[in-house]
């Protein structure tokens, strides 16, 4: 077990009742990640646990970006400055980016977004009409040159691997793809456990920092009004908050401290595809001019991974746990029983790993295992039997069930990708 894994055994519902969980001790004490200043400030890598926790992350955005009909890509993570020159970030954010890099008679630069990469793939192959809705998404690095004094844990860095995705859409189609991302924002929250603390419309504010183009801004905003509207949702207009190239939806979520920041959002822009000259073929043969709609489900990978492993104490819901099965023999003699369990549950998917006896009594293992969603006890009778009988997370105890059954049912759980740990059926 990893350092410290018996000091927070309060489950997800305590977690709103009690202090602060700071997301840079227990991301050491559980042995998630951290950093080596060899490496440098801002620049954390991931140990094996945390790397399950994010893989299980990855897998599930890239799941329902399938289903919602996304096509994926991968893009790479420099550019030549000319290209943030047309898209209007070396302009209006070159402040957040680092140095150019000469390069055999060229500039290129970190990319600190995956938006221009997007355009110009859409724009590598002529587009008609019945290609949209395109939905075009990917898991991608980018790069953001942040001040030393602000870095900080996972939600603070310099490398940053964002779950982005551009729709390229007609007009008319602008506020049902908003919709429909903000409906998937939603869903990933209530399979995260995760409660929004508000929806915010972002507006642009005084200043030079964003692209002239009133019109064009009115229309944005107008679509997002109409998506919020639509969803029944509560919102607070904040100036000062929209991106360069247009008004935007942000869903905000707060720590324990009350400190609020931006998980996810939806934009609308109308800008990048003017700069890139993006095309569509109408049905009436001309060439018409495509929306695109940007939107991040669950922002980037760090800053979802810090809020969650604040939300839960490190009890994450049981999709999304390094460890989802504690299989705990109760002595040596059930040893192998435990380890032919742990052998049926790699065959489901799913994670588990023996609590030895050599570890202590069984009550010292099932407080180390607190964290774990489902530990699996097996005593003489279990054994001779077949069977484990289950705690789970949350206090309940359930009545001896055979292996088979009981990790069936808990892949069923953990498939779905909710918070519950027992299905209705699954007794008390």
């Amino acid at each position: 077990m990893p350092r410290g894994f018996g000091l927070w055994s309060r489950g997800s519902r305590d977690c709103e009742e009690t202090a602060v969980h700071d997301h840079r001790r227990l991301g050491r004490e559980l042995d998630l990640f951290d950093t080596d200043p060899l490496i440098g400030a801002g620049l954390p890598y991931w140990l094996p646990d945390g790397a399950v926790v994010r893989h299980a992350l990855e897998e599930y955005i890239r799941g329902e970006e399938r289903r919602a009909g996304y096509r994926h890509v991968y893009s790479p993570v420099l550019g030549k400055r000319e290209l943030y020159e047309i898209s209007g970030h070396w302009s209006h954010y070159s402040d957040d980016m680092f140095p150019p890099m000469d390069l055999g008679g060229e500039q290129v630069v970190l990319r600190p977004s995956l938006c221009p990469h997007h355009a110009l793939i859409y724009r590598s192959r002529g587009r008609s009409y019945r290609d949209l809705p395109l939905r075009m998404a990917e898991l991608g690095g980018m790069y953001r040159a942040e001040l030393s004094g602000v870095l900080g844990g996972l939600t603070r860095v310099r490398a940053i691997q964002l779950n982005d995705a551009h729709i390229f859409c007609t007009i008319e189609q602008v506020a049902d793809e908003a919709a429909e991302a903000l409906a998937m924002i939603g869903r990933a929250y209530e399979a995260m456990g995760i409660v929004p603390a508000r929806h915010r419309l972002s507006l642009p504010g005084p200043g030079g920092k964003y692209v002239a183009a009133p019109e064009l801004w009115d229309r944005s905003t107008a679509l997002l009004t109409e998506v919020l509207e639509r969803a029944g949702l509560e919102y607070e207009r904040a100036e000062g908050e929209a991106a360069f190239y247009g008004p935007k939806i942000d869903v905000q979520v707060a720590d324990g401290a009350g400190r609020e920041s931006t998980l996810s959002t939806v934009q609308v822009d109308f800008h990048q595809p003017e700069q890139f000259g993006l095309e569509y073929v109408g049905r009436d043969g001309g060439r018409h001019r495509p929306v695109m709609v940007h939107r991040s489900i669950i922002g980037s990978v760090e800053r979802a991974v810090a809020y969650l492993v604040e939300r839960h104490g490190g009890a994450f819901p049981a999709w999304l746990a390094p460890r989802q099965i504690a299989v705990l023999p109760v002595s040596d003699t059930e040893l192998p029983v435990a380890e032919a369990v742990v052998r049926r549950c790699a065959e489901l998917g799913l994670r588990a790993e023996v609590a030895d006896p050599v570890r202590g009594s069984l009550g010292a293992r099932v407080r180390e295992a607190r964290l774990v969603p489902y530990q699996a006890v097996v005593g003489p009778k279990e054994a001779a039997n077949g069977e484990v009988a289950l705690r789970l997370r949350d206090g309940r105890r359930l009545d001896p069930l055979p292996v088979d059954e009981a990790l069936s049912r808990i892949a069923a759980s953990v498939g779905a990708c909710c918070t519950d740990l027992w299905d209705s059926h699954g007794g008390s």
